[in-house]
Parts: structure tokens; sequence; C-alpha cells
């Protein structure tokens, strides 16, 4: 018996009909990443793409539950998910994420990580009294009360990408025509 070479990230690809890529959201807590993100993801299924979405809320209850919200930790956090959101590029997959990721050296690390022409940065562009308004979480009004620190937005900078691929806003433009210009993008 003959043993096949190793199979490839681009024999992967082949067989998905596709580029494996990873898909960056960031912006402020409400800002509508992850409902974004599931509905690319649903979009892009659709039309036969394999995805998945690495959302932080899920990422925070078990690949990253030891970390909290200091610098170092947010850091770290956004190491290990630049480190999965590869490993799931390399499988072929279109690896959707939706993290605040507020500082702009952890988002270049990912991208140096996963690849500059695999990375598409996204930025979610909407303004912080908006986000507050949504507050699905509650976490503004807990951070206002001084019962949450290091909150982005509050007493925690955001640093917004300087050159994102595309910046969407939520509170203006509807997540359909949000949807389809992110599906030009993936089809170029």
């Amino acid at each position: 018996m003959t043993i096949p070479p190793n199979v490839t990230r681009e024999d992967r690809e082949q067989l998905n009909g596709h580029r494996g890529r990873v898909v960056w959201f960031t912006g402020l807590s409400g800002a509508g990443k992850s409902t974004l993100a599931n509905a690319l993801a649903a979009a892009l299924h659709a039309r036969g793409r394999r995805t998945y979405v690495l959302d932080g809320d899920e990422v925070r209850r078990g690949l990253s539950r030891d970390l909290g919200f200091t610098e170092a930790d947010r850091a770290e956090n956004i190491r290990r998910i630049a480190e999965v959101a590869r490993l799931m590029r390399d499988a072929g997959l279109i690896v959707i994420t939706a993290f605040i990721s507020p500082f702009r050296r952890e988002r270049e690390m990912a991208r140096q990580c996963i690849g500059a022409d695999d990375f598409i940065e996204v930025y979610v562009d909407t303004p912080l009294a908006v986000c507050e308004r949504r507050d699905p979480k509650g976490l503004y009004r807990k951070a206002r009360r001084g019962e949450l620190p290091h909150m982005t937005g509050i007493d925690s900078p955001y640093e917004p990408p300087e050159a994102p691929r595309i910046a969407l806003r939520t509170d203006e433009v509807a997540l359909e025509r949000n949807v389809e210009e992110l599906l030009k993008i993936l089809a170029a």
C-alpha cells in the first residue's frame, strides 16, 4: 500500500471549492459585530461555503476562560483567537471572527499570524452613543456605574483601524446591504 502525501491547505480548499480566509470584525460592544458575523455566515452557507464563526462570548466561556480584561489578558485573548483562526483557515474554512479587539497592535499581530492576503479586517463603525443605547448585555450601564472596570469605550480605549478593508455602519445601513458588501469582497 502506498501512503499518500500530506493533505495540504490547497487540497482542502480545492475540496471545499473556495479559499480559506479570515474575516475579522472589530468594533465596540453593541456595534453589531456578532449580528453581521452570523448573517455573513448564513449567506455564505447558503452559497455552499464552509464557514465557522468565532464569537467573543463563546471564546471567553472556553478557550479564554482563564483571562480577564486587562490589556495583557486582552492581548493574549486575541493571540489565541488568531492562532485558532489560522488553523481553521488552513483547514480551508472561511473563519468569521467577532471580537472587540480594541488595540491596533493586537489586530496587526493577528494579521501577521494569519497572513495579510487572508485577513479581511472589517471595522463595524458604530458610534458609542448608539452602542450604549443598544447595550444588549447591560455592560455599558454597569461600566457607567463603576461596576465593570476596563470597559472598552468607557475607561479603556478603542483604537479604530487606520485602514480596514471595509468599514460598515450598522446604525445607518441595513444588515442585508452590509452583508452584500462583504460578499463582494469575499468574491474578489
